[in-house]
């Protein structure tokens, strides 16, 4: 006797089409892309002026940094609003080591992330061992690091002749047209990007920030995740201070002000959902590229400085709601799914028989054993 086999309904490559076309990730990126060429049309030199390819690469090199920190803790269901006020204080410890010490350019690198993962260390224990919730901590250590390093810095300036040539030389370099900075940031992105698609740990980030409860009650090493999770982001703000001296040359006292906001931003708008548990970095750089090519496209258009707040405010709103509707739609599927596989949705009245699954477990077979 033979079995006919029906093949798949969808093949992998129109399955890879249609995941694409519901990304969010490529919403952005073609938002992004119609946004600067738009402009382009405008004003050519946007982007083919002496500097302007170069800006457009260079300029969100910080932001992504502190984006993708952002995504790691965002997607646990926690955010860290201290990342602002933690690239200030590193931005300008860059600064006193090149001034008081003969430090190499590369320890001084590596104090300024030490530095950052530090100040994120003491987020994560209050957080995952205190039991505080995030919103909470974050806000008042934004508080704090601000106030010491306002208190440390003073009306003190760094400028760029206190900075060796070949430090800032890095904010102005580029191999092969592409900025040193934005090297660095795209290399931290890809990093962080496989970790969490592929290690044991990236993973368990997305299951804790998906349900708490469960993942603890499956074992998983909740508060040691949560706490890598700031570590990361406190570490990537301080590599986001250092790239801030090496950028702009000089250090001041509102280095890194109000940029956490552009940091949450730059990942909600980028498909990281607020409430945990989904999302990528990906999304989150390109909501990076587009706030930072917005601030800079708007003024060329001739908008206001007002309309520029509000595009990105209705963006983040606009990301938030979006989500919420795809979440309750996922669940009404999910759960009009489980009504046909338990054969719920037969005429007549339900059967009050609780239903027990086919005894191999993970199995695809939809058949199910009633219990009369």
């Amino acid at each position: 006797m033979t079995t006919d086999i029906q093949p798949s309904a969808v093949s992998p490559a129109q399955r890879v089409v249609k995941n694409l076309l519901r990304s969010r990730e490529l919403a952005v990126a073609v938002v992004l892309v119609l946004l600067i060429a738009v402009t382009t049309i405008k004003s050519d030199s946007f982007l083919f002026g002496s500097t302007g390819w170069r800006d457009l690469l260079l300029t969100p090199s910080m932001l992504i940094l502190l984006a993708v920190g952002q995504t790691c803790v965002i997607i646990t269901r926690n955010v860290d609003l201290s990342v602002g006020s933690t690239m200030g204080l590193t931005a300008y410890l860059t600064g006193r080591l090149f001034i008081d010490t003969n430090l190499p350019i590369i320890a001084v690198v590596l104090a300024g992330v030490l530095m950052g993962a530090g100040l994120g260390l003491i987020n994560g224990v209050l957080v995952a061992f205190g039991r505080v919730p995030a919103l909470v901590i974050t806000l008042g250590t934004m508080y704090i690091y601000r106030g010491a390093f306002l208190t440390w810095a003073g009306s003190d300036r760094i400028n760029a002749s206190d900075m060796p040539r070949a430090f800032k030389d890095l904010g102005t370099d580029s191999i092969l047209g592409i900025p040193i900075l934005t090297i660095v940031a795209l290399a931290v992105l890809c990093a962080v990007g496989y970790y969490l698609r592929t290690a044991r740990g990236g993973r368990e980030l997305y299951a804790i920030g998906s349900d708490p409860d469960a993942a603890e009650l499956y074992g998983l090493k909740v508060n040691r995740r949560i706490l890598f999770a700031f570590v990361l982001s406190g570490a990537l703000a301080g590599l986001a201070g250092v790239v801030s001296a090496a950028r702009f040359g000089t250090v001041s006292s509102s280095v890194g002000t109000g940029i956490e906001l552009e940091a949450v931003g730059a990942a909600v708008i980028g498909g990281v959902a607020i409430f945990g548990g989904s999302g990528t970095v990906w999304g989150a750089a390109l909501g990076a590229f587009l706030l930072v090519t917005i601030n800079r496209s708007l003024p060329v258009l001739g908008i206001s400085g007002f309309w520029q707040q509000a595009v990105v405010g209705a963006l983040i709103v606009g990301a938030i709601v979006l989500d919420r509707v795809l979440v309750n739609r996922q669940e009404r599927a999910l759960v009009a799914a489980r009504d046909t596989r338990s054969g719920s949705t037969h005429q007549g009245p339900p059967s009050l028989a609780p239903v027990v699954p086919s005894s191999t477990p993970g199995s695809d077979s939809e058949s199910e054993e009633v219990v009369r």
